[in-house]
């Protein structure tokens, strides 16, 4: 089998290096031949074959992980030359294979201690980063899946204009909107309604409201009730993009000058009332 890979890099886990791939639907692969390195094997061998029919190793190892050993994928499109690959959630069940091989004291030789030292190290790593975001920081996937992730959550929550301006929104705009409301990125928000809740509140029920009044002038209702096109077809660079480009600028200022979330709230309400609200004045002591 033959996967395209999109994102490659090199993962590190201490003085152990890995050569990764991430494909285009998301899946993760480590090269083979880096897998073996990863757990002290020298030598080219069989490859990845040689875990699956190493003496020590065979009573450990299930079914599941001895077929997924046995057939490798081939990766093409980010290396000179196709690379034979398997999914990199296997490489955390070879650690364990090994470290349960230790335990019942099957690893005798100095080579097969080896491997289980290796793998004692690796499994450290795990614990403090799971691997597929291990494999995703080291290939550039991670800022692309945060990406899509925001994405599939303002076409779910936000109003169809609402969400063709939304993809003009810059990417810094959506790092400084997770942080200052106390998360560290996209994934982190543990309801992600929240964020299409964020963009309606800071963003649309603050802009000009002569843009929806526009709207209804440039795309009138037949004498049957209904439009001919939708609102956001009349969006244009001349007329509604600009203030919304506008207000993300003002928008980022405040982010930057607010010490927190409360104080972010107090200045956009401040500066950039919703139409219709009453401006909070501050009291003279």
């Amino acid at each position: 089998m033959q996967k395209q890979a999109k994102y490659s890099g090199e993962l590190k886990i201490g003085e152990i290096q890995m050569s990764c791939f991430v494909t285009a639907e998301g899946e993760r692969y480590i090269s083979g031949r880096s897998m073996t390195s990863a757990i002290g094997m020298k030598g080219r061998g069989q490859g990845m074959a040689r875990i699956s029919s190493h003496q020590a190793l065979k009573p450990f190892i299930n079914n599941a992980l001895f077929m997924a050993i046995q057939n490798p994928v081939e990766i093409v499109g980010r290396t000179p030359r196709p690379v034979h690959g398997h999914r990199a959630e296997i490489l955390a069940d070879i650690c364990d294979v090994l470290l349960e091989a230790r335990k019942r004291g099957a690893l005798r030789t100095e080579q097969e201690i080896r491997y289980g030292d290796y793998a004692e190290m690796l499994v450290r790593g795990f614990a403090r980063v799971g691997i597929a975001a291990l494999v995703d920081e080291a290939t550039g996937y991670e800022k692309v899946r945060e990406r899509d992730a925001l994405q599939k959550i303002l076409d779910k929550f936000l109003k169809d204009e609402a969400r063709v301006w939304s993809k003009t929104f810059p990417d810094e705009f959506w790092e400084k909107l997770v942080k200052i409301k106390g998360y560290e990125n996209y994934l982190a928000v543990k309801r992600p309604a929240f964020i299409g809740h964020w963009v309606n509140d800071i963003v649309y029920s603050r802009l000009a409201p002569g843009i929806k009044d526009r709207l209804k002038e440039v795309n009138p209702k037949t004498p049957k009730g209904h439009r001919r096109n939708r609102h956001h077809q009349h969006f244009t660079e001349d007329y509604g993009l600009p203030e919304l480009r506008d207000h993300l600028k003002k928008v980022m200022v405040l982010m930057d000058a607010a010490s927190n979330k409360r104080d972010f709230e107090r200045l956009l309400n401040r500066s950039l009332p919703k139409y219709g609200s009453t401006l909070d004045l501050p009291l003279d002591e």
